[in-house]
C-alpha cells in the first residue's frame, strides 16, 4: 500500500487484477476473432491478430445446423428449471426460519446434506428412474434432476437470508392478520430479492453449462440442448474450429443478457452482509 497525498493505492493488488483481466479477456477476444476467419485462416493467420478477411461464414453454418432449435431447448429447460427450482424452495425455506420444531431443524439438516452428494455418483439410478417413468430423450429428463441437485444450496442461501429479517416484522403482519401464505408473498419474497435472482442465475448458469444428464438421459437431435450440440462441429478427422467458437459465442449471448440484467442485484446479494 502506497500513500500518495492524502489517497492510498493499492499498488500490488491493482497489478494483479489487471494480470487477473488480462487472462479472462485473451480467451474471449480468441473466441470471438477466431469465429470471424474461415478454416484455413486459422493455420496461416496470426492467433491473436485481427482477421485480414472478416467473415461470418461459421455462423452460417451454425444456424443451417438447426443450433436455434437447440438453442430454445436451453432456453425451456433453464427457465423451468429454474421456475421450479424457485417455486420449491422458496416456501421451504420460508417454512424452515418460520417453525422452530425439531422437525424443523432436522428437514434443514437432511436438504442441506444433498450438497455431498457427486452427481457422477447418481447418474445410473436418475437413468434407471428417467426410463421407468417414460421421460426419457425429453426435456424434462434434463429439468428434473438438474432442478433436484441445485435444491440444496438454494434453500442454504436462502434460509441465510431470510434470517437476517427481523423476527418483529413477521410478528406486525401476525397482528394485523394475515396468512403465511400473505407473509411470504408481501413481506419475506420482496426482503429476499436479491437473494432470489442470486440463486436464479447461479442455477441458470449451471443448467445452462451442463453436459453430463443431455448427454446420458437425451439421445434425438430434436431434444438437444447448446452443450451436447456442440460435437455436432466436429469429426473423426476434421474439426470445424470457427463453426464452433461460433456456436460458443451464440450460445454465451442469452445467459450473458441475464447476467447484465440481473447483475446489480447478484451483486448486492453476493455482498450482503458484509459491512455488518
Amino acid at each position: 500500500m502506497i500513500t500518495i497525498g492524502h489517497k492510498r493505492y493499492n499498488i500490488i493488488g491493482g497489478l494483479l487484477g489487471w494480470i487477473w483481466l488480462f487472462i479472462i479477456i485473451v480467451p474471449i477476444y480468441y473466441i470471438v476473432i477466431t469465429s470471424l476467419r474461415d478454416q484455413m485462416a486459422i493455420f496461416s493467420d496470426n492467433p491473436l491478430s485481427i482477421p485480414k478477411h472478416v467473415t461470418f461464414s461459421a455462423y452460417q453454418r451454425v444456424f443451417q445446423n438447426n443450433f436455434l432449435l437447440y438453442v430454445r431447448n436451453s432456453v425451456i429447460v433453464t427457465l423451468v428449471t429454474v421456475i421450479l427450482i424457485l417455486a420449491v424452495t422458496i416456501p421451504a425455506a420460508y417454512l424452515i426460519i418460520r417453525r422452530t420444531d425439531v422437525w424443523s431443524r432436522r428437514t434443514y439438516k437432511l436438504v442441506i446434506s444433498g450438497l455431498a452428494i457427486p452427481m457422477q455418483a447418481t447418474i445410473i439410478p436418475i437413468y434407471y428412474i428417467i426410463i421407468k417413468i417414460g421421460l426419457y430423450d425429453t426435456l424434462w429428463a434434463l429439468i428434473l434432476p438438474s432442478a433436484a441437485f441445485a435444491i440444496p444450496i438454494t434453500v442454504m442461501i436462502l434460509v441465510n437470508f431470510l434470517r437476517d429479517i427481523p423476527s418483529s416484522l413477521f410478528e406486525a403482519m401476525e397482528v394485523d392478520g394475515a396468512s403465511e401464505f400473505s407473509i411470504m408473498v408481501r413481506l419475506a419474497i420482496p426482503m429476499v430479492k436479491p437473494a432470489l435472482i442470486t440463486v436464479s442465475i447461479y442455477d441458470a448458469l449451471n443448467v445452462w453449462n451442463g453436459f453430463l444428464f443431455p448427454l446420458i438421459l437425451t439421445q434425438s437431435a430434436k431434444n438437444r440442448v447448446i452443450p451436447l450440440s456442440l460435437w455436432q462441429f466436429q469429426g473423426q478427422f476434421t474439426v470445424d474450429v470457427p463453426g464452433i467458437l461460433a456456436a460458443v459465442v451464440i450460445s454465451v449471448l442469452p445467459i450473458l443478457a441475464a447476467y447484465i440484467v440481473g447483475r446489480k442485484q447478484m451483486v448486492a446479494g453476493l455482498t450482503a452482509g458484509f459491512t455488518k
